[in-house]
């Protein structure tokens, strides 16, 4: 099965203010040029399975390389226990210093159609406690073991997680991933959702059962809304009877899970974007989720941050996927959110988008929390192909067990 490359067009509107209104820091002044991204689809071994290409359209500047880690101020959690694997080893990257220009994002990812689905939540109460702002949350990804082998490598990651080459339906894995994103003072993963059916959707309720009495909760990603996705018609550009479907789904299997996030007594959804997509998505989502009622976090149309925000339907809030830039944050009216990303390096490319820096990502940490932003967004938790993860590696173990990256999360809370 192939699939095409989408391009996004560059966004217009969007302003990359360091210390401004929208942000994006580095130890190199100035910005990368503009990109026409797209999310090129695999198929792991032995298994169906689809990422279509969506793109971003921001500034990039990559950083300095630099030793500096954050150390913890106080008592940590149990941190998480190396397991064993079976799968390839692959050497540490080489640090890059050059200003980087971005390229095309291609998001790893694996979807399938499957004849079980988990079933609706009997007699679950509705009355969630909503959380107020700001809040810290991180981009989640339950794709593993399927994630790790893709066009054809296996591991598609150029790094060694703390806790091998994990399966995202051990409970064990996902308690210990649940501690290590609160360690962080991270309260919520946006879990990426490929479907009825899918693997990423049979493994929420794993996800929410792991998160009980933890105080931590979960939403979703709505993936159709930006990729060609087999188990939903329509995708990246599904139609309202689809749309509504799919949130009645969630609302009926997951929304009332006293670990589902809830925002304003809404059930969150985070939706992605594509290229080519207008106001008619708002105008679509709307009319989907009348009867709904769930809290839709969008992601910025192609059309441009402005434009997005002119159109007459809108979302609850707006918001980047961008993990190639070390921090970007826009504060029109209403603001929205701030992104912080620790790297980018996907597994097939020989140069990173984003070169890995913990002093830089101190400063964008700290930058983010000064911000005020109602979300504060952790661009990855555990996007391995992409390498934008923040979960600890063994080239970024520190003491705490935790890793660099979470160390810095958890010297800086909200």
């Amino acid at each position: 099965m192939s699939f095409g490359l989408r391009s996004r067009p560059v966004r217009l509107g969007t302003t990359l203010i360091a210390g401004g209104l929208c942000v994006a820091l580095a130890s190199a002044s100035g910005l990368g040029s503009t990109e026409q991204a797209g999310r090129a689809p695999t198929t792991p071994t032995g298994l169906a399975a689809a990422k279509a290409g969506a793109t971003r359209s921001d500034g990039t500047v990559s950083t300095s390389p630099s030793t500096s880690t954050a150390t913890p101020t106080s008592s940590v959690p149990t941190p998480p226990t190396a397991s064993t694997s079976s799968a390839p080893s692959k050497a540490p990257a080489p640090a890059n210093n050059a200003l980087l220009i971005s390229k095309s994002i291609h998001r790893t990812h694996t979807t399938t159609t499957t004849t079980s689905t988990p079933k609706p939540i009997p007699g679950a109460s509705t009355a969630n406690a909503s959380l107020s702002f700001p809040i810290r949350a991180a981009f989640y990804y339950p794709w593993f073991p399927e994630g790790w082998d893709q066009q054809g490598l296996n591991p598609f990651t150029r790094y060694h997680p703390s806790l091998g080459f994990y399966d995202s339906s051990n409970a064990s894995t996902v308690a210990t991933q649940i501690r290590a994103m609160q360690y962080g003072h991270i309260q919520v993963g946006i879990a990426s959702w490929w479907g009825q059916g899918s693997h990423t959707d049979r493994r929420v309720p794993l996800l929410l059962q792991q998160a009980t009495g933890t105080g931590f909760k979960w939403t979703l990603y709505y993936e159709a809304g930006g990729n060609a996705v087999p188990s939903v018609p329509g995708s990246p550009n599904p139609s309202v009877t689809q749309i509504r479907s799919d949130l009645a789904y969630i609302k009926a299997h997951y929304a009332s899970d006293p670990s589902y996030l809830h925002v304003n007594g809404k059930p969150v959804i985070f939706v992605y974007g594509a290229s080519g997509q207008n106001c008619s998505k708002t105008a679509t989502w709307a009319q989907a989720n009348a009867a709904e009622g769930f809290f839709v976090q969008m992601d910025i149309l192609s059309i441009g941050t402005k434009a997005s925000l002119a159109c007459p339907n809108q979302p609850d809030a707006w918001h980047f996927y961008s993990g190639h830039n070390g921090s970007i944050g826009f504060n029109e009216k209403p603001p929205f959110d701030f992104t912080v990303s620790p790297g980018f390096f996907k597994a097939n490319e020989s140069t990173p988008r984003l070169v890995r820096d913990s002093a830089a990502f101190t400063a964008n940490v700290k930058t983010m929390v000064a911000s005020g932003m109602p979300w504060q967004l952790v661009t990855s938790f555990n996007e391995w192909g992409e390498g934008t993860a923040v979960e600890s590696a063994q080239e970024w173990a520190s003491p705490s067990g935790y890793g660099t990256y979470l160390d810095i999360l958890h010297a800086n809370p909200g």
